[in-house]
């Protein structure tokens, strides 16, 4: 009986050991199954067509793209997995300082098929020839360009058009970029007359002309700048050490197509303008700088530098424009990439300092803000209308919810693109100094709760700084 008791015994515990390890076994499958549900509920939603950034496709046929000549390539967008356009293209590197980076910019012109210039409509904006694929890399947020213009649209002041778009390079992919108009005179950009080569004299002559502050580049006779790419202020900036001088570049009609008469109205008026704001009657209506410029559009270039502290503001990438008939007027505003806090030099990254005052903080840099602000603001008129516009558009356009709502508009639509992701797989830079960062953020959001809390920042100082004036 003992044996038997005994065999019963083993043969229960076997019994027990052999359906507690089938449990364990079962538990086991059952939480591999319910890990592989969990895993495959957290996996990032499938991005619909309709969400996509339109995809920029871009066949050179195996050349390089150089900074000049334009080469020949073809280009085709895809916009919600549709094919919306394709066709030939001429296109180069474009940009100044940016170049160093190894995201580059891109200027391009719509071609048919004998190779000649073509107005065409891309992505809805106005037909035209030229554009522009600008490419954020030392602005991480990647929306600093985007957001200026947007606020400068909104504010009746024409800026190119711009929307955000991925790039591809014989099928290399390049990232976010920002698809925009290239700033010259037509129609629905910078509405001017087009002055012809044999309009030399009276009426015909007095428009259209645009010009520019800037460095070099691009189709400009000859080095450096020369009598034949542009003309030199009589006034030399305020505070400027080493003999530096204000250089206007002849932009429309450019330096191959202006006439000598042309060159001479255009050098004489912005002459006349600079003697009239330096003179004692500089406050005078009629016989001031009010006579020469339309104080309206120098207001509002002033306001969404000083809005972004831009570090190149006035001195750099400065577009002004005269009509036939008309005064001049300062804008379209361009290049913003290094404002709003995103420059670690001449305190560009500061939310508390006049960007105007520049020359005061920097004035061995060799290019200097012209003598012009600080005068102007010697006008209590200009300064009256000044803090009218300004307080007009804090409660509006300017006010930091409008500003911020525009900035979360912005993000979700990369995010719902999944475009801020692959940016930044594609170059790898968040967490790393890009010149001329004064911010490093670890994330995309870090870099978006710094643009936003330095614009917070910035538009506090201005309201006590511009109706301190």
């Amino acid at each position: 009986m003992k044996l038997i008791t005994v065999q019963a015994n083993k043969l229960g515990i076997l019994t027990f050991l052999l359906c507690f390890i089938l449990l364990i076994t079962s538990c086991s499958n059952d939480d591999s199954i319910s890990t592989n549900e969990i895993e495959e509920e957290a996996e990032e939603p499938e991005i619909q067509p309709e969400d996509e950034l339109p995809l920029f496709s871009i066949n050179t046929s195996g050349s390089t793209i150089v900074d000049e000549p334009k080469i020949d390539a073809e280009v085709s967008i895809t916009q919600a997995d549709v094919v919306s356009f394709t066709g030939k293209i001429g296109i180069e590197i474009r940009g100044a300082s940016s170049q160093m980076f190894p995201k580059k910019s891109y200027g391009f012109e719509t071609r048919d098929e004998n190779n000649e210039d073509l107005d065409v409509s891309v992505l809805g904006m106005p037909e035209e020839e030229d554009w522009i694929l600008y490419a954020p890399y030392s602005d991480k947020s990647l929306i600093r360009n985007i957001l200026i213009y947007d606020l400068s649209r909104d504010m009746d002041r024409y800026a190119s058009r711009s929307q955000f778009v991925e790039l591809n390079i014989n099928n290399t992919f390049q990232g976010v970029y920002v698809f925009m108009e290239k700033l010259k005179r037509d129609s629905n950009r910078i509405d001017i007359n087009k002055l012809k080569d044999d309009e030399n004299s009276g009426e015909d002559l007095t428009g259209g002309y645009i010009l520019k502050i800037d460095k070099t580049a691009g189709s400009n006779l000859g080095e450096g700048y020369n009598d034949q790419n542009s003309f030199t202020s009589l006034y030399s900036p305020t505070n400027a050490t080493i003999g530096q001088e204000i250089n206007f570049l002849y932009e429309e009609p450019d330096a191959e197509d202006i006439t000598i008469e042309q060159k001479t109205y255009i050098s004489n008026y912005v002459s006349e303008f600079e003697d009239a704001l330096a003179s004692d009657d500089f406050m005078d209506p009629l016989l001031g700088y009010a006579t020469y410029i339309d104080s309206d559009s120098f207001i509002d270039f002033f306001l969404l530098n000083e809005l972004s502290n831009n570090v190149d503001g006035y001195r750099l990438s400065t577009f002004m424009y005269k009509d036939k008939n008309e005064k001049l007027k300062l804008g379209p505003i361009w290049d913003f990439n290094l404002a709003f806090g995103n420059a670690d030099y001449c305190s560009g990254g500061e939310t508390n300092v006049w960007a105007y005052k520049f020359n005061e903080r920097c004035p061995e840099d060799f290019w200097q803000v012209p003598f012009w602000w600080n005068r102007l603001l010697q006008d209590p008129e200009f300064v009256s209308q000044l803090k009218d516009r300004w307080n007009t558009l804090r409660a509006g356009v300017l006010s930091n919810a409008s500003i911020e709502n525009k900035v979360d508009d912005y993000v979700t639509t990369l995010n719902k693109a999944g475009s801020i992701e692959s940016n930044f797989n594609t170059w790898n830079i968040l967490g790393t100094y890009v010149w001329p960062n004064k911010f490093i953020g670890g994330s995309h959001d870090d870099e978006i709760g710094y643009l936003k809390n330095w614009t917070n920042d910035r538009l506090s100082w201005l309201d006590s700084g511009i109706n301190g004036l």
